[in-house]
């Protein structure tokens, strides 16, 4: 297949599209770099199905593909909380032309959402059917509700026009190509711990996070886009939460660090719970998580070693 993957330049779409060669697919890398890398990418520059388009989401694009995943956000705070308006337009306008694309294609989509269409639920495990506890006017909800507006576009294209949707929606996930300032808990406690610095943690650390290691999250996406029985939404992480105290601790025993541990206040509207209830991937995908969170933040933080 001729595939389309925007946001192809950062962490998550940089695997993705070497996942999808990997399987024999031709690729075509949309990115506006606003967050990706061409490092991530430069090692596929050479080979013949790979083609990158430096392209903004927010304006219509023209090509021919069989398959389209839609990648293209801002997904840290840090990021997307810098051009808020731009990240809901990111969202919202860039969902409109790829399924606009889709229409006209016949192209299957694939939207990648997020577990932050949770928002700081009071349900735990989150379900796909919880239809979650979201602020619509707080500093996250550029990039809240810009999912949120996505996955409706999905449903209303699929509806209306029988568009072959797929939505992912995605815990946090962690590894290699992570961006050292990206702000994310793990990319920061890994550089705070190399770098001997205080860990800073937002409230007591008793907040839960589930992480993913990128070779299972990529391994979902992909089921997910070839699966024939489902259009999601889909839980994609993994069900194991840990206190970000904790995780701290571990990445401290890791590095064999000297840090400390720096408590700070809470950020607006930072859920309190992240826990991802995998029972429909289980079924209808055959997915679940396989490497175990020790495994990957050894490989994670020797990554970060070579960035340092």
């Amino acid at each position: 297949m001729q595939i389309l993957v925007t946001g192809g330049a950062g962490f998550l779409g940089s695997h993705l599209c070497e996942a999808l060669l990997g399987k024999g697919h031709s690729v075509l890398c949309v990115d506006n770099f606003y967050t990706g890398s061409l490092e991530n990418i430069s090692h596929l520059r050479e080979n013949p199905n790979f083609e990158l388009l430096r392209h903004d989401v927010t304006f219509p694009l023209y090509v021919e593909v069989d398959g389209i995943f839609n990648l293209a956000c801002p997904a840290s705070p840090i990021h997307y909380q810098k051009n808020p308006v731009q990240t809901f337009k990111t969202s919202v306008h860039g969902a409109i032309n790829l399924l606009g694309l889709a229409k006209r294609t016949g192209a299957r989509f694939l939207q990648a959402s997020t577990s932050e269409v949770y928002g700081d639920p009071i349900m735990s495990p989150q379900v796909e059917s919880y239809w979650g506890n979201v602020n619509p006017i707080g500093i996250r909800s550029c990039y809240d509700e810009g999912k949120r507006a996505a996955e409706t576009l999905a449903f209303d294209y699929h509806r209306q026009f029988q568009t072959d949707i797929r939505i992912a929606r995605i815990f946090n996930t962690y590894g290699p190509r992570m961006a050292i300032d990206d702000g994310r808990v793990v990319s920061n406690f890994i550089v705070q711990a190399l770098r001997n610095e205080p860990i800073t943690i937002y409230g007591d650390g008793s907040q839960t996070r589930s992480f993913c290691y990128y070779t299972d999250l990529i391994d979902g996406l992909i089921k997910l886009f070839f699966n024939e029985e489902i259009h999601g939404p889909v839980n994609l992480g993994n069900p194991k939460p840990v206190p970000m105290k904790l995780l701290a601790k571990e990445i401290i025993e890791i590095t064999k660090s000297s840090s400390e541990l720096d408590f700070l206040p809470l950020p607006g509207d930072d859920p309190k719970q992240r826990d991802p209830d995998i029972t429909l991937a289980r079924e209808k995908l055959g997915w679940e998580p396989m490497v175990d969170r020790a495994e990957g933040l050894v490989k994670t933080i020797e990554y970060f070693k070579t960035k340092i």
